[in-house]
This record gives structure tokens, sequence and C-alpha cells, in this order.
């Protein structure tokens, strides 16, 4: 174990937490879960959940796949679990999510077996990404974040990408999705981005459908859309957002919004709908989409293709309409044994969110509900990644299974690997707090460390249990005095004269150890 004492206390020598990975067995040596195991100095070792991924001489899951024949009838993971089976998939989320050694498993294979079963969990996990290691979507479940990357004509391109998904991973997006637009070979991007990551990736197809299509949408058909969803099928994306609840008979209400249709995808669909003056192609032909899904046990993420853009849109007839027919759509994946979750909105005011959690309950037979943020406020450009983890957490309180990131750029600019790393940060904390308000099994352990570290003056075991440890070293090492050749018992706010954490050690000495 690293010495957190005198080396790492000096500045010139710098610090480094003390962070190994150990893996927790299965039921075989095939599952392996991987940790990050936070070592401190006083013996405690404390693992956390990891999406960084461990290299592999043969990807995680090939094996797996190559046997799921044996398990008979139905390739889906929902119809396994069906079925009774569990699946080696359904094993490593288990463990994965009790964090814990031996048989104290906070969660059976079985409870996620069940989860799936009644479609109020999901494993994401295509058959054609073998490299992935698997995770859940689902209420009882610790919350999830995703992070959007991607590059456009405007900006990015290959190279940033590819470290863009590197430092979600880093600071633990959960799933990444690939919205990569106007640039050329966007299958040969696509393809780097799964063969390099462990987490799920999900993609809007009717992005790459439309380039396909030169931009016009009036050349945007079916038989070009469907082709996209097919060869991203096959490439390995792990779950799909498709825009099919935004019918026809929903457009007026649209168009009595401030701000209509913010949602990309779900304007790409209307143009199309009023170019053909037509229904919703995805709508129309959802069955052979669900077919797709199935073959490759892709999830299907029901998208909010009409998600309020601001304050003054929450919570109209378009938004919940469209919320009723995803219901709709959601029972008929279920039926076809193809997973599901729903996407929410978007821009809600606080005295809102509940009410969108329990009515996407009702509408969707409780399916996994994944949403952008919400944003309790439109006035802050440039902080939207604080606006919306307020309204996040408190959904995800309510029972909201992912939060999709906001970053500073929001609104204002195509994020940069700064704004990646300060919306992941933000959000990861926001699914935490609603971890431990929701009184998930294990979520309070790291805060205890953390308490008893800083009762102690414990500050590198500090810095290594924060999400992210070097800032929170740099903000402290740069206020203390450059002659401290210890951990001082103190902070650069209170100073050794009035630190009340000394103080509290006179108060257990006088009051707790008279005994």
């Amino acid at each position: 174990m690293t010495d957190n004492t005198v080396s790492q206390n000096s500045k010139k020598t710098g610090y480094a937490p003390d962070i190994s990975t150990v893996f927790v067995r299965g039921s075989s040596d095939e599952i392996q879960v991987p940790f990050d195991c936070l070592n401190l100095s006083n013996g405690e070792k404390i693992l956390s959940y990891t999406v960084k991924g461990v290299k592999r001489e043969v990807p995680l899951r090939k094996k797996w796949i190559e046997a799921r024949a044996s398990y008979g009838k139905g390739r889906t993971q929902l119809e396994l679990a069906k079925a009774g089976v569990i699946t080696p998939e359904m094993e490593f989320v288990a463990i994965r999510e009790s964090g814990c050694y031996g048989d104290d498993m906070a969660f059976t294979p079985e409870d996620v077996r069940k989860a799936v079963a009644c479609g109020h969990a999901v494993i994401p996990a295509n058959i054609c990404h073998p490299e992935s290691e698997p995770m859940i979507i689902g209420k009882q479940f610790s919350v999830k974040v995703n992070a959007n990357i991607g590059a456009s004509s405007l900006s990015s391109g290959y190279a940033e990408e590819l470290k863009k998904l590197h430092l979600a991973l880093k600071h633990g997006a959960d799933t990444v999705m690939d919205l990569s637009t106007g640039i050329k070979d966007l299958m040969g991007l696509r393809n780097a981005i799964l063969r390099g990551s462990p987490a799920p990736i999900g993609t809007v197809p009717v992005y790459e459908a439309l380039d396909r299509a030169e931009g016009k949408a009036s050349d945007l058909t079916w038989d070009l859309f469907k082709q996209t969803v097919l060869d991203q099928a096959r490439q390995g994306v792990d779950y799909f957002t498709i825009h099919a609840g935004l019918t026809a008979d929903l457009l007026p209400h649209a168009a009595a919004r401030t701000l209509g249709i913010v949602s990309r995808g779900g304007s790409i669909m209307a143009s199309v709908m009023m170019r053909n003056n037509a229904e919703n192609m995805a709508y129309e032909h959802f069955d052979e989409l669900i077919e797709i899904c199935r073959e490759y046990d892709v999830a299907l993420s029901l998208g909010d293709g009409l998600r309020p853009g601001c304050i003054d849109d929450a919570c109209d007839d378009a938004q919940y309409g469209e919320l009723r027919n995803i219901g709709k759509l959601a029972a008929r994946c279920f039926d076809a044994g193809v997973q599901c979750f729903i996407e929410g909105p978007g821009h809600v005011p606080m005295d809102k969110i509940e009410e969108n959690q329990r009515l996407q309950e009702q509408y969707c037979n409780k399916a996994p509900f994944y949403t952008l943020g919400p944003l309790v406020t439109d006035i802050a450009p440039g902080y939207d990644h604080i606006t919306s983890a307020i309204g996040g957490a408190q959904i995800a309180n309510f029972g909201t299974a992912m939060l999709c990131y906001v970053t500073p750029s929001e609104h204002l600019a195509l994020p940069d690997e700064d704004d990646v790393k300060v919306g992941l940060v933000t959000y990861k904390l926001a699914a935490h707090a609603a971890d431990i308000a929701k009184g998930l099994p294990n979520a309070r352990i790291r805060d205890s460390a953390m308490a008893r570290a800083r009762a102690d003056f414990r500050w590198f075991d500090q810095f290594t249990l924060s999400f992210d440890p070097m800032h929170a070293y740099e903000v402290w090492s740069r206020k203390m005095p450059e002659n401290c050749g210890h951990e001082p018992a103190f902070c650069s706010m209170c100073g050794p004269r009035f630190c009340p954490i000394r103080l509290n050690r006179a108060l257990q000495k006088k009051y707790l150890k008279q005994e």
C-alpha cells in the first residue's frame, strides 16, 4: 500500500490516489467482476463500481454468446429471463451491483432475472458487442449515468471522439451514446468506439440515416432507415433511440409550443412526416424494428421526440400524448421479447418532476425511465449541468433508473473534453445522492468512510474516496502552507486555532471516554 504521509504530502513529489483493481469471482472462473479497490491508510479497503474496463485476451462475453444456443428457444436476455434462465450476464450484474465479497450479496442473480423478466430492468448487451461488461438499468438498482459524445461536421473528429470515450469511462459513464453526424466513415468511427468500450454503446440511427440521404429529409425512406438500423445492430450497438411515439396527430400540439420540437431525432422524424404528409415511419414499421432488435439482442430506448425544451412547454399535450404512445410500444416490445426503456424530459419545473415519474410508470408498466435532467430552470447557459443535476437527483430519487448527463456546453456548443469531465462528475454525484436517498444497500459505505477520514484528518484518504481525487488534492494543496511536512490537523478555512474537528476530539474525550 502506498505510504500516505510525508512523501505524498510534498508538493514536489506529487500525489496519486492508492486505487487498485480487484476481481470478485462468480460461480465459475469465467465470471470475474472488476472493481476499483480504494486502499486507505488505516487498512480499510472500499470496493467501488468501475466502468473503465479490463484488457482481456478474449472478449469477456465471447464464450457466453457462443453458448447462448444451449439455453433453448430465445436469444434475448428478456426471453431467457422469462424462461427462468439466469445468464452469465445476470450473474455478473448481480455481483457488480452488490459490490461485496462472498455470499453477502445485496442482489442475487435471481433478483436480477426477475427484474428483467417483468420488464422493470434491462441489460443492454448486443451479441455483436462481446467486449462489453454487463450492466443493468432499473429502478431497484444503482442509478446509472449516460454520456453523449459525437463528432459533427463543424467540430471534433475521429481522434477527439475516442479521447472523449476514454475520458467518459474514466469518470464513470455507465453507457455512452455516439451521436456523430456529418463526417466521413461514421461506421468506422463507431466500430472503433465499440471495440474499445466495455460500456454499452447507444445511437440514434436516424442521424446516420439522414447522412446517408445527404441531409435531405425528402430522401429519407423507410428502406434507408431500416438498413441503417440493421448495419448498426450488426456492428454491435447495444441500444437504439427510436422516436416512434411521435405520431402525426401530435404535431399540432407541438406547433402550439414556444420552442416546438427541440429533439434532433424528433425534428428529423417530424420533417419527413410533413414533407411526405405521412405517418411516422418508425411507428408504422415498428414490428420490423422489433425483429432486428430481437435478432441481435439490442435494447430499444423509446425516444421522447416531443420532450419540452423550456419550462413553458413542460407537461403539455404533446409530451404526455407521446408518452402514452410510447407505453403502447413498450408493451409490444415486452411481448416480443425485446428489452426496452423509456426516454423522458427535458425541461420540467421542480413541482412537476414527481408527476413525470408517476405517469411514466403508469403508462409504461414501470419500464426503466431514462431522463435528460430534467432542467429546472431555463436561465443558466453555461451552468446547465447544475440546473439539470438538481432535477436529475430528484427524479432519480423518485425512481428514474438512468440519467443522461448535461454538460456546461448545453444549449451553446458541442462539448469538449473538459465539458465531458465536468458533466460526468456532476451527474455521478446526482446519481449517488439518489442511491443514498433510496436506501440502496451499501450506498453509504464510501460516504461513511469519508466521514471517518475527515474525523481523523486523513487527508489523502479523503482524496482517494473522492469522485475526482486529483481535483480534491489540488484544491487542498494550493491553499496549505508550503512547509507542511506532515498531514496537518486542520484545513486552510479555519486554521489550527478554530478547527471544529479538533474540538470534536475534546468532546469525545470529555463525554465518551469517562467510562
